[in-house]
């Protein structure tokens, strides 16, 4: 009989998951795997930072549905990937993270980088796997990958000690499952009962979220919005899921963005939220008409409800779940019907919409000095006018003003934080999609406060080729915790909140990218334009005003840990 190590094992059961990039950083508790890794098809993308590998890993999950792959090593690698592990959960991404530890026979010891990590990580992941024994190592990669998948995705935790990992085993003995669980429940019943509901609304609206782009739901939308003939608004991974160019699309879901969501949210009197969640976007339900029904349709049971009463819960898959109203709604020549009864609600959003814009058109296309980052945000969005075109995005304001701002042409080319709100994603994110994406154009904007925290995957785009193009906003410093103070106490606390004028450019430079730096509103555009024509990492430091207020500053100072 043969024999094979642990660590070959759980490289073997990652080539057959046919896993392309893992996200990394290394050490010595992951060696075993690396070893047999490195001749294989599959990619050990290392990183500067833990957090930055889990955090392209996320960024891979969004953008292809498939649970991204992160490896990091025991205790201090492991908890330098907490915060991205998090995100990942927030974000409902499917994710694997596997993590080396302490060999079995060294627990309590006090041997190096030894602590709990299972508890420690248990709250924050769909679920949290420790293999014991070599033999079933495949088995656990299997288990960890349909979990992270199936159902509502997101992260899973896979451990496995480094005495398991050099184990010897018979490879006779081995099993190695592989289950793909595929399963989209629909409720036609509640289909049934959405159309009865929509039959008599007036001001009806739909919510598109994660849940939808997740579901792979884009052309089933597209044929439910525009057989009922209902505003459609995207939120999250759902932006460009329909084109916000389309007549029936009112952009993005934020009530904060111009346009004509408020108005639609005050007047409506159906709101069908179509796997999104109930969450601060939205004022926890409150934005909503008090006397509106509420239709949420989830993949999870637990969701529906939260914050207010849902008057029809839904627990289905959305794409199979539209495919059932689909079908309802032409077996019963509804159409016609539904579009008589909505156009005037239609007519009405399409007039707030524009009304909506053209109050923010001066901000817009504001000439001051120093620049005002919705200027800024329009010169990014008219500049990346391609469809293929991709933008991450972070930072407090910075991602307040673009998603205010960003019109989206397609799906899974839109990458934020969303609601866990973790800065210092962008760099991550813009690698990531680089890598996915390759001929895409890709450009990160970042405040200059959130641009701090791994910084040095600057230096790793450089290294391997990946031309990502970054705008900073630089206000000087953390421009949403600043004016929020400002607002809330009458005053802002220096320390914390000022950073002072970085040339973030000459650093890139010093790297071996491109820089540059914008002053001037009219300057924008041709950066824009040499940055990508350059073909190198490149850096474009803009001076923003330090002094323009965001709806996100505002919010901050009077929701959540400011509230008295």
């Amino acid at each position: 009989m043969s024999s094979v190590s642990g660590g070959q094992i759980a490289a073997e059961a990652l080539v057959e998951k046919k896993v392309k990039h893992i996200f990394t950083l290394s050490g010595g508790h992951i060696t075993p795997i690396y070893q047999y890794l490195e001749h294989s098809g599959v990619t050990l993308f290392d990183t500067r930072h833990e957090q930055a590998a889990v955090f392209m890993a996320e960024a891979w999950g969004k953008m292809t549905r498939t649970p991204g792959v992160a490896m990091v090593t025991a205790g201090p690698g492991f908890t330098n990937s907490l915060t991205a592990v998090a995100s990942a959960f927030f974000s409902n991404t499917p994710l694997v993270i596997i993590a080396g530890c302490v060999g079995l026979d060294c627990k309590e010891k006090l041997d190096l980088q030894d602590m709990p990590q299972q508890a420690v990580i248990a709250p924050m992941v769909k679920k949290a796997l420790v293999c014991h024994k070599p033999g079933r190592i495949a088995e656990y990669v299997d288990m960890a990958f349909r979990t992270a998948s199936s159902g509502r995705p997101g992260p899973v935790y896979l451990e496995f000690p480094v005495d398991v990992l050099n184990a010897q085993v018979d490879r006779e003995s081995i099993k190695t499952p592989s289950t793909a669980v595929y399963s989209r429940p629909a409720d036609p019943a509640g289909a049934e009962q959405m159309l009865e509901m929509i039959q008599k609304a007036k001001n009806p609206l739909v919510i598109a979220g994660t849940g939808a782009w997740q579901s792979g739901a884009g052309d089933e939308l597209a044929e439910f919005i525009e057989q009922t003939h209902m505003p459609v608004f995207t939120s999250l991974s759902a932006r460009g899921l329909i084109a916000d160019d389309h007549p029936l699309c009112f952009e993005g879901a934020l009530a904060i963005r111009p346009g004509a969501g408020f108005a639609a949210y005050i007047e409506t009197d159906l709101v069908i939220l179509l796997g999104t969640r109930i969450c601060l976007y939205y004022m926890f339900g409150d934005v909503f008409n008090p006397a509106a029904k509420i239709i949420q349709v989830d993949i999870q049971a637990e969701e529906i409800g939260r914050n207010r009463k849902v008057d029809l819960p839904v627990v289905s898959d959305i794409r199979e779940y539209l495919q059932v109203c689909n079908r309802m709604i032409s077996e019963n020549n509804l159409s016609d019907v539904l579009k008589k009864r909505f156009s005037p609600w239609i007519e009405k959003l399409t007039q707030a919409h524009n009304d909506g814009l053209r109050q923010s058109e001066k901000d817009w296309t504001s000439d001051n000095v120093p620049i005002h980052p919705l200027r800024l945000a329009r010169e990014i969005d008219h500049f990346m006018d391609r469809p293929d075109d991709v933008l991450a995005v972070d930072g407090g304001d910075t991602t307040t003003w673009m998603g205010m701002t960003r019109r989206m042409q397609a799906p899974g080319r839109y990458l934020d934080y969303g609601v866990f709100g973790s800065l210092g994603v962008g760099l991550s994110y813009a690698n990531a999609a680089k890598l996915h994406y390759p001929d895409s154009r890709v450009l990160l904007i970042s405040g200059d406060g959130s641009l701090g925290f791994n910084f040095m995957e600057f230096e790793n785009a450089i290294r391997k080729n990946l031309p990502v193009v970054v705008v900073v906003s630089n206000d000087l410093g953390w421009g949403m915790i600043r004016h929020s103070q400002e607002i809330r106490i009458g005053h802002a606390i220096e320390a914390g909140t000022y950073i002072g004028r970085v040339d973030y450019h000459k650093m890139v430079e010093a790297m071996g990218g491109k820089g540059f730096l914008v002053e001037s509103p009219n300057e924008i555009r041709p950066a824009l334009e040499d940055a990508f024509a350059s073909g190198k990492v490149c850096c474009i430091n803009v001076m923003t005003d330090p002094t323009t207020v965001s709806p996100g500053s505002m919010a901050l100072a009077n929701v959540g840990a400011y509230k008295a």
